[in-house]
């Protein structure tokens, strides 16, 4: 029989972290918790959850990596990733035990590591759309086989060997406030990403401050279907783009602020660009939900002649 260590890694996470425990408590053959150096009451709440609590300076852009370190700690054949605003329910910690019992072969050799999707709860509505749905991240590992390499926050464990995927949801009681989203989102994430961005050699483009917020809202909004989250999806579609006008504005921060004329010539095109593109995913969205065959072959030659 294989045994599971939940790893949770957290900071400040009085409010969340004794519903995610709770949730582990009959499932886990071990349960680890690291405290970032937390100056609430998260270490005292998961003690009263398992004797493995270990603490360790927090570092809020190398969120990920710092994981590692619960990582070490697991004795158990399996690892659990997990963080403090996620919940397991009993339906897939019972999925859970049953992939780590039935380890069947694959052709290059054993699986090792499982992606669980995510069911993200977002100011109080499950998101079933604007990319936030299924929202795969690979959790579950052999123990001592994955690792985060990267500190950029949106990077997933990396392991060694092959990868399978689990049905069941987790759930992920995501973001409860605008200024949850703001804090996290936009004053650490944000950052993270920008720092990725200019250690990989990001060549800096002024035109970017535009094009950086609009592409993110389309892709949001009408490639992954934002629109049918409704306002939930229009907002957190508008948000993110914000969020990515943020990641560019810390890349310029990045680079001392540089000076660099911007003519309106070239405004105007990015505009005028971002509002054709626009047009095509209208005309796009349209006709993805048109069921009358005449209008939705109309709606497609509307597309083609722009």
């Amino acid at each position: 029989m294989s045994t599971v260590s939940v790893v949770i890694t957290a900071y400040n996470e009085e409010v969340t972290i004794a519903d995610a425990l709770d949730s582990v408590k009959d499932f886990a053959d071990e349960i680890i918790v690291v405290d970032n150096d937390s100056s609430d009451k998260t270490a005292s709440i998961a003690k009263k959850f398992t004797n493995k609590v270990f603490s360790q300076k927090n570092n809020p852009l190398d969120i990920d990596r710092q994981k590692n370190f619960g990582f070490s700690k697991a004795t158990k054949d399996w690892t659990l990733s997990l963080d403090a605003d996620e919940r397991v329910t009993p339906e897939l910690a019972e999925e859970i035990k049953q992939v780590t019992r039935d380890q069947r072969p694959m052709a290059n050799g054993q699986i090792i590591g499982y992606w669980i999707p995510r069911k993200n709860i977002i100011f109080g509505k499950w998101i079933q759309h604007t990319g936030w749905y299924p929202d795969y991240h690979l959790r579950l590992f052999k123990t001592g086989k994955g690792r985060y390499t990267k500190a950029h926050v949106h990077e997933d464990i990396e392991v060694d060997g092959e990868k399978a995927y689990v049905h069941t949801d987790l759930l992920h009681d995501h973001i409860n406030s605008i200024q949850q989203f703001i804090s996290r989102n936009l004053l650490v994430y944000a950052k993270n990403e920008a720092l990725d961005k200019v250690s990989q050699g990001y060549i800096f483009s002024p035109l970017d401050v535009v094009w950086f917020p609009a592409r993110e809202f389309m892709s949001r909004f009408f490639a992954r279907e934002g629109y049918r989250d409704g306002l939930h999806g229009l907002v957190l579609s508008l948000l993110m783009a914000a969020y990515h006008l943020a990641v560019f504005a810390y890349i310029w921060e990045e680079k001392g602020f540089t000076q660099q004329d911007v003519s309106l010539g070239e405004v105007e095109k990015t505009v005028q660009a971002i509002g054709k593109e626009s047009k095509y995913w209208f005309t796009t969205s349209e006709i993805f939900n048109e069921k009358n065959p005449l209008k939705k072959m109309l709606l497609k030659t509307k597309r083609k002649i722009g």
